[in-house]
């Protein structure tokens, strides 16, 4: 069971919180082994993060204010590397590079993953590293999409030390224009079919 995610985000201001609205018995009991060794990524997770077509981060700046910036490319851009070592190539956009001076002043991230079709997030914690382009091409382009149109500009590379997986209340259902495609696909091919064959009952009303 992973358990270094809550044991790294439940400091004592957090357990005071809990122990004062009642939950706190019931996570202590779940997590009355946890040491601090990271959260080891299984094939679930693995799968899970490889499906996804984007994501959003959170890094911190220098002065302590949270930034979240959304991710997005095609499904599988966010990629496992090895171990717990997840990445994606960065590509090129406002460049503002909120994320990439963050994390260059302090590593820690926080990843959340979202399937709206299925109800099911994951959420990730863990150090970032940046990789620019000029430094080690090979490495950045490593990283891209295959036949995708962007530029990449340096890799995020991220050593997720804890995970968890979040309940589905309150996530309402959202769909890509794919999903919906293959969805109605089954009904317009049926629609296509009686509209010929209306068609041919028109042009030819007697049966002839």
């Amino acid at each position: 069971m992973a358990q270094n995610y809550r044991h790294t985000l439940f400091d004592d201001a957090v357990k005071a919180e809990q122990e004062r609205h009642g939950s706190r018995a019931a996570y202590l009991k779940m997590d009355a082994n946890a040491d601090g060794t990271p959260d080891l990524l299984t094939q679930k997770e693995i799968a899970f993060i490889e499906a996804r077509d984007s994501f959003y981060m959170a890094s911190v700046n220098a002065e302590g204010w949270p930034y979240m910036q959304h991710r997005g490319g095609p499904a599988g851009f966010l990629r496992h590397i090895r171990g717990n070592r997840i990445g994606f190539a960065d590509f090129r956009g406002n460049k503002q590079y909120i994320s990439t001076a963050n994390v260059n002043g302090n590593d820690r991230v926080s990843l959340f993953l979202m399937d709206y079709p299925n109800k099911d997030r994951l959420k990730l914690v863990g150090h970032a590293a940046t990789i620019e382009l000029a430094d080690d091409p090979a490495a950045v382009t490593a990283l891209m999409p295959e036949g995708y149109r962007a530029t990449p500009e340096r890799a995020f590379l991220i050593d997720v030390i804890g995970w968890e997986w979040n309940c589905s209340q309150h996530i309402t259902p959202r769909f890509t224009e794919a999903e919906i495609s293959a969805a109605i696909s089954p009904m317009a091919a049926e629609l296509n079919q009686l509209r010929a064959e209306l068609a041919a009952l028109r042009a030819n009303p007697e049966g002839d």
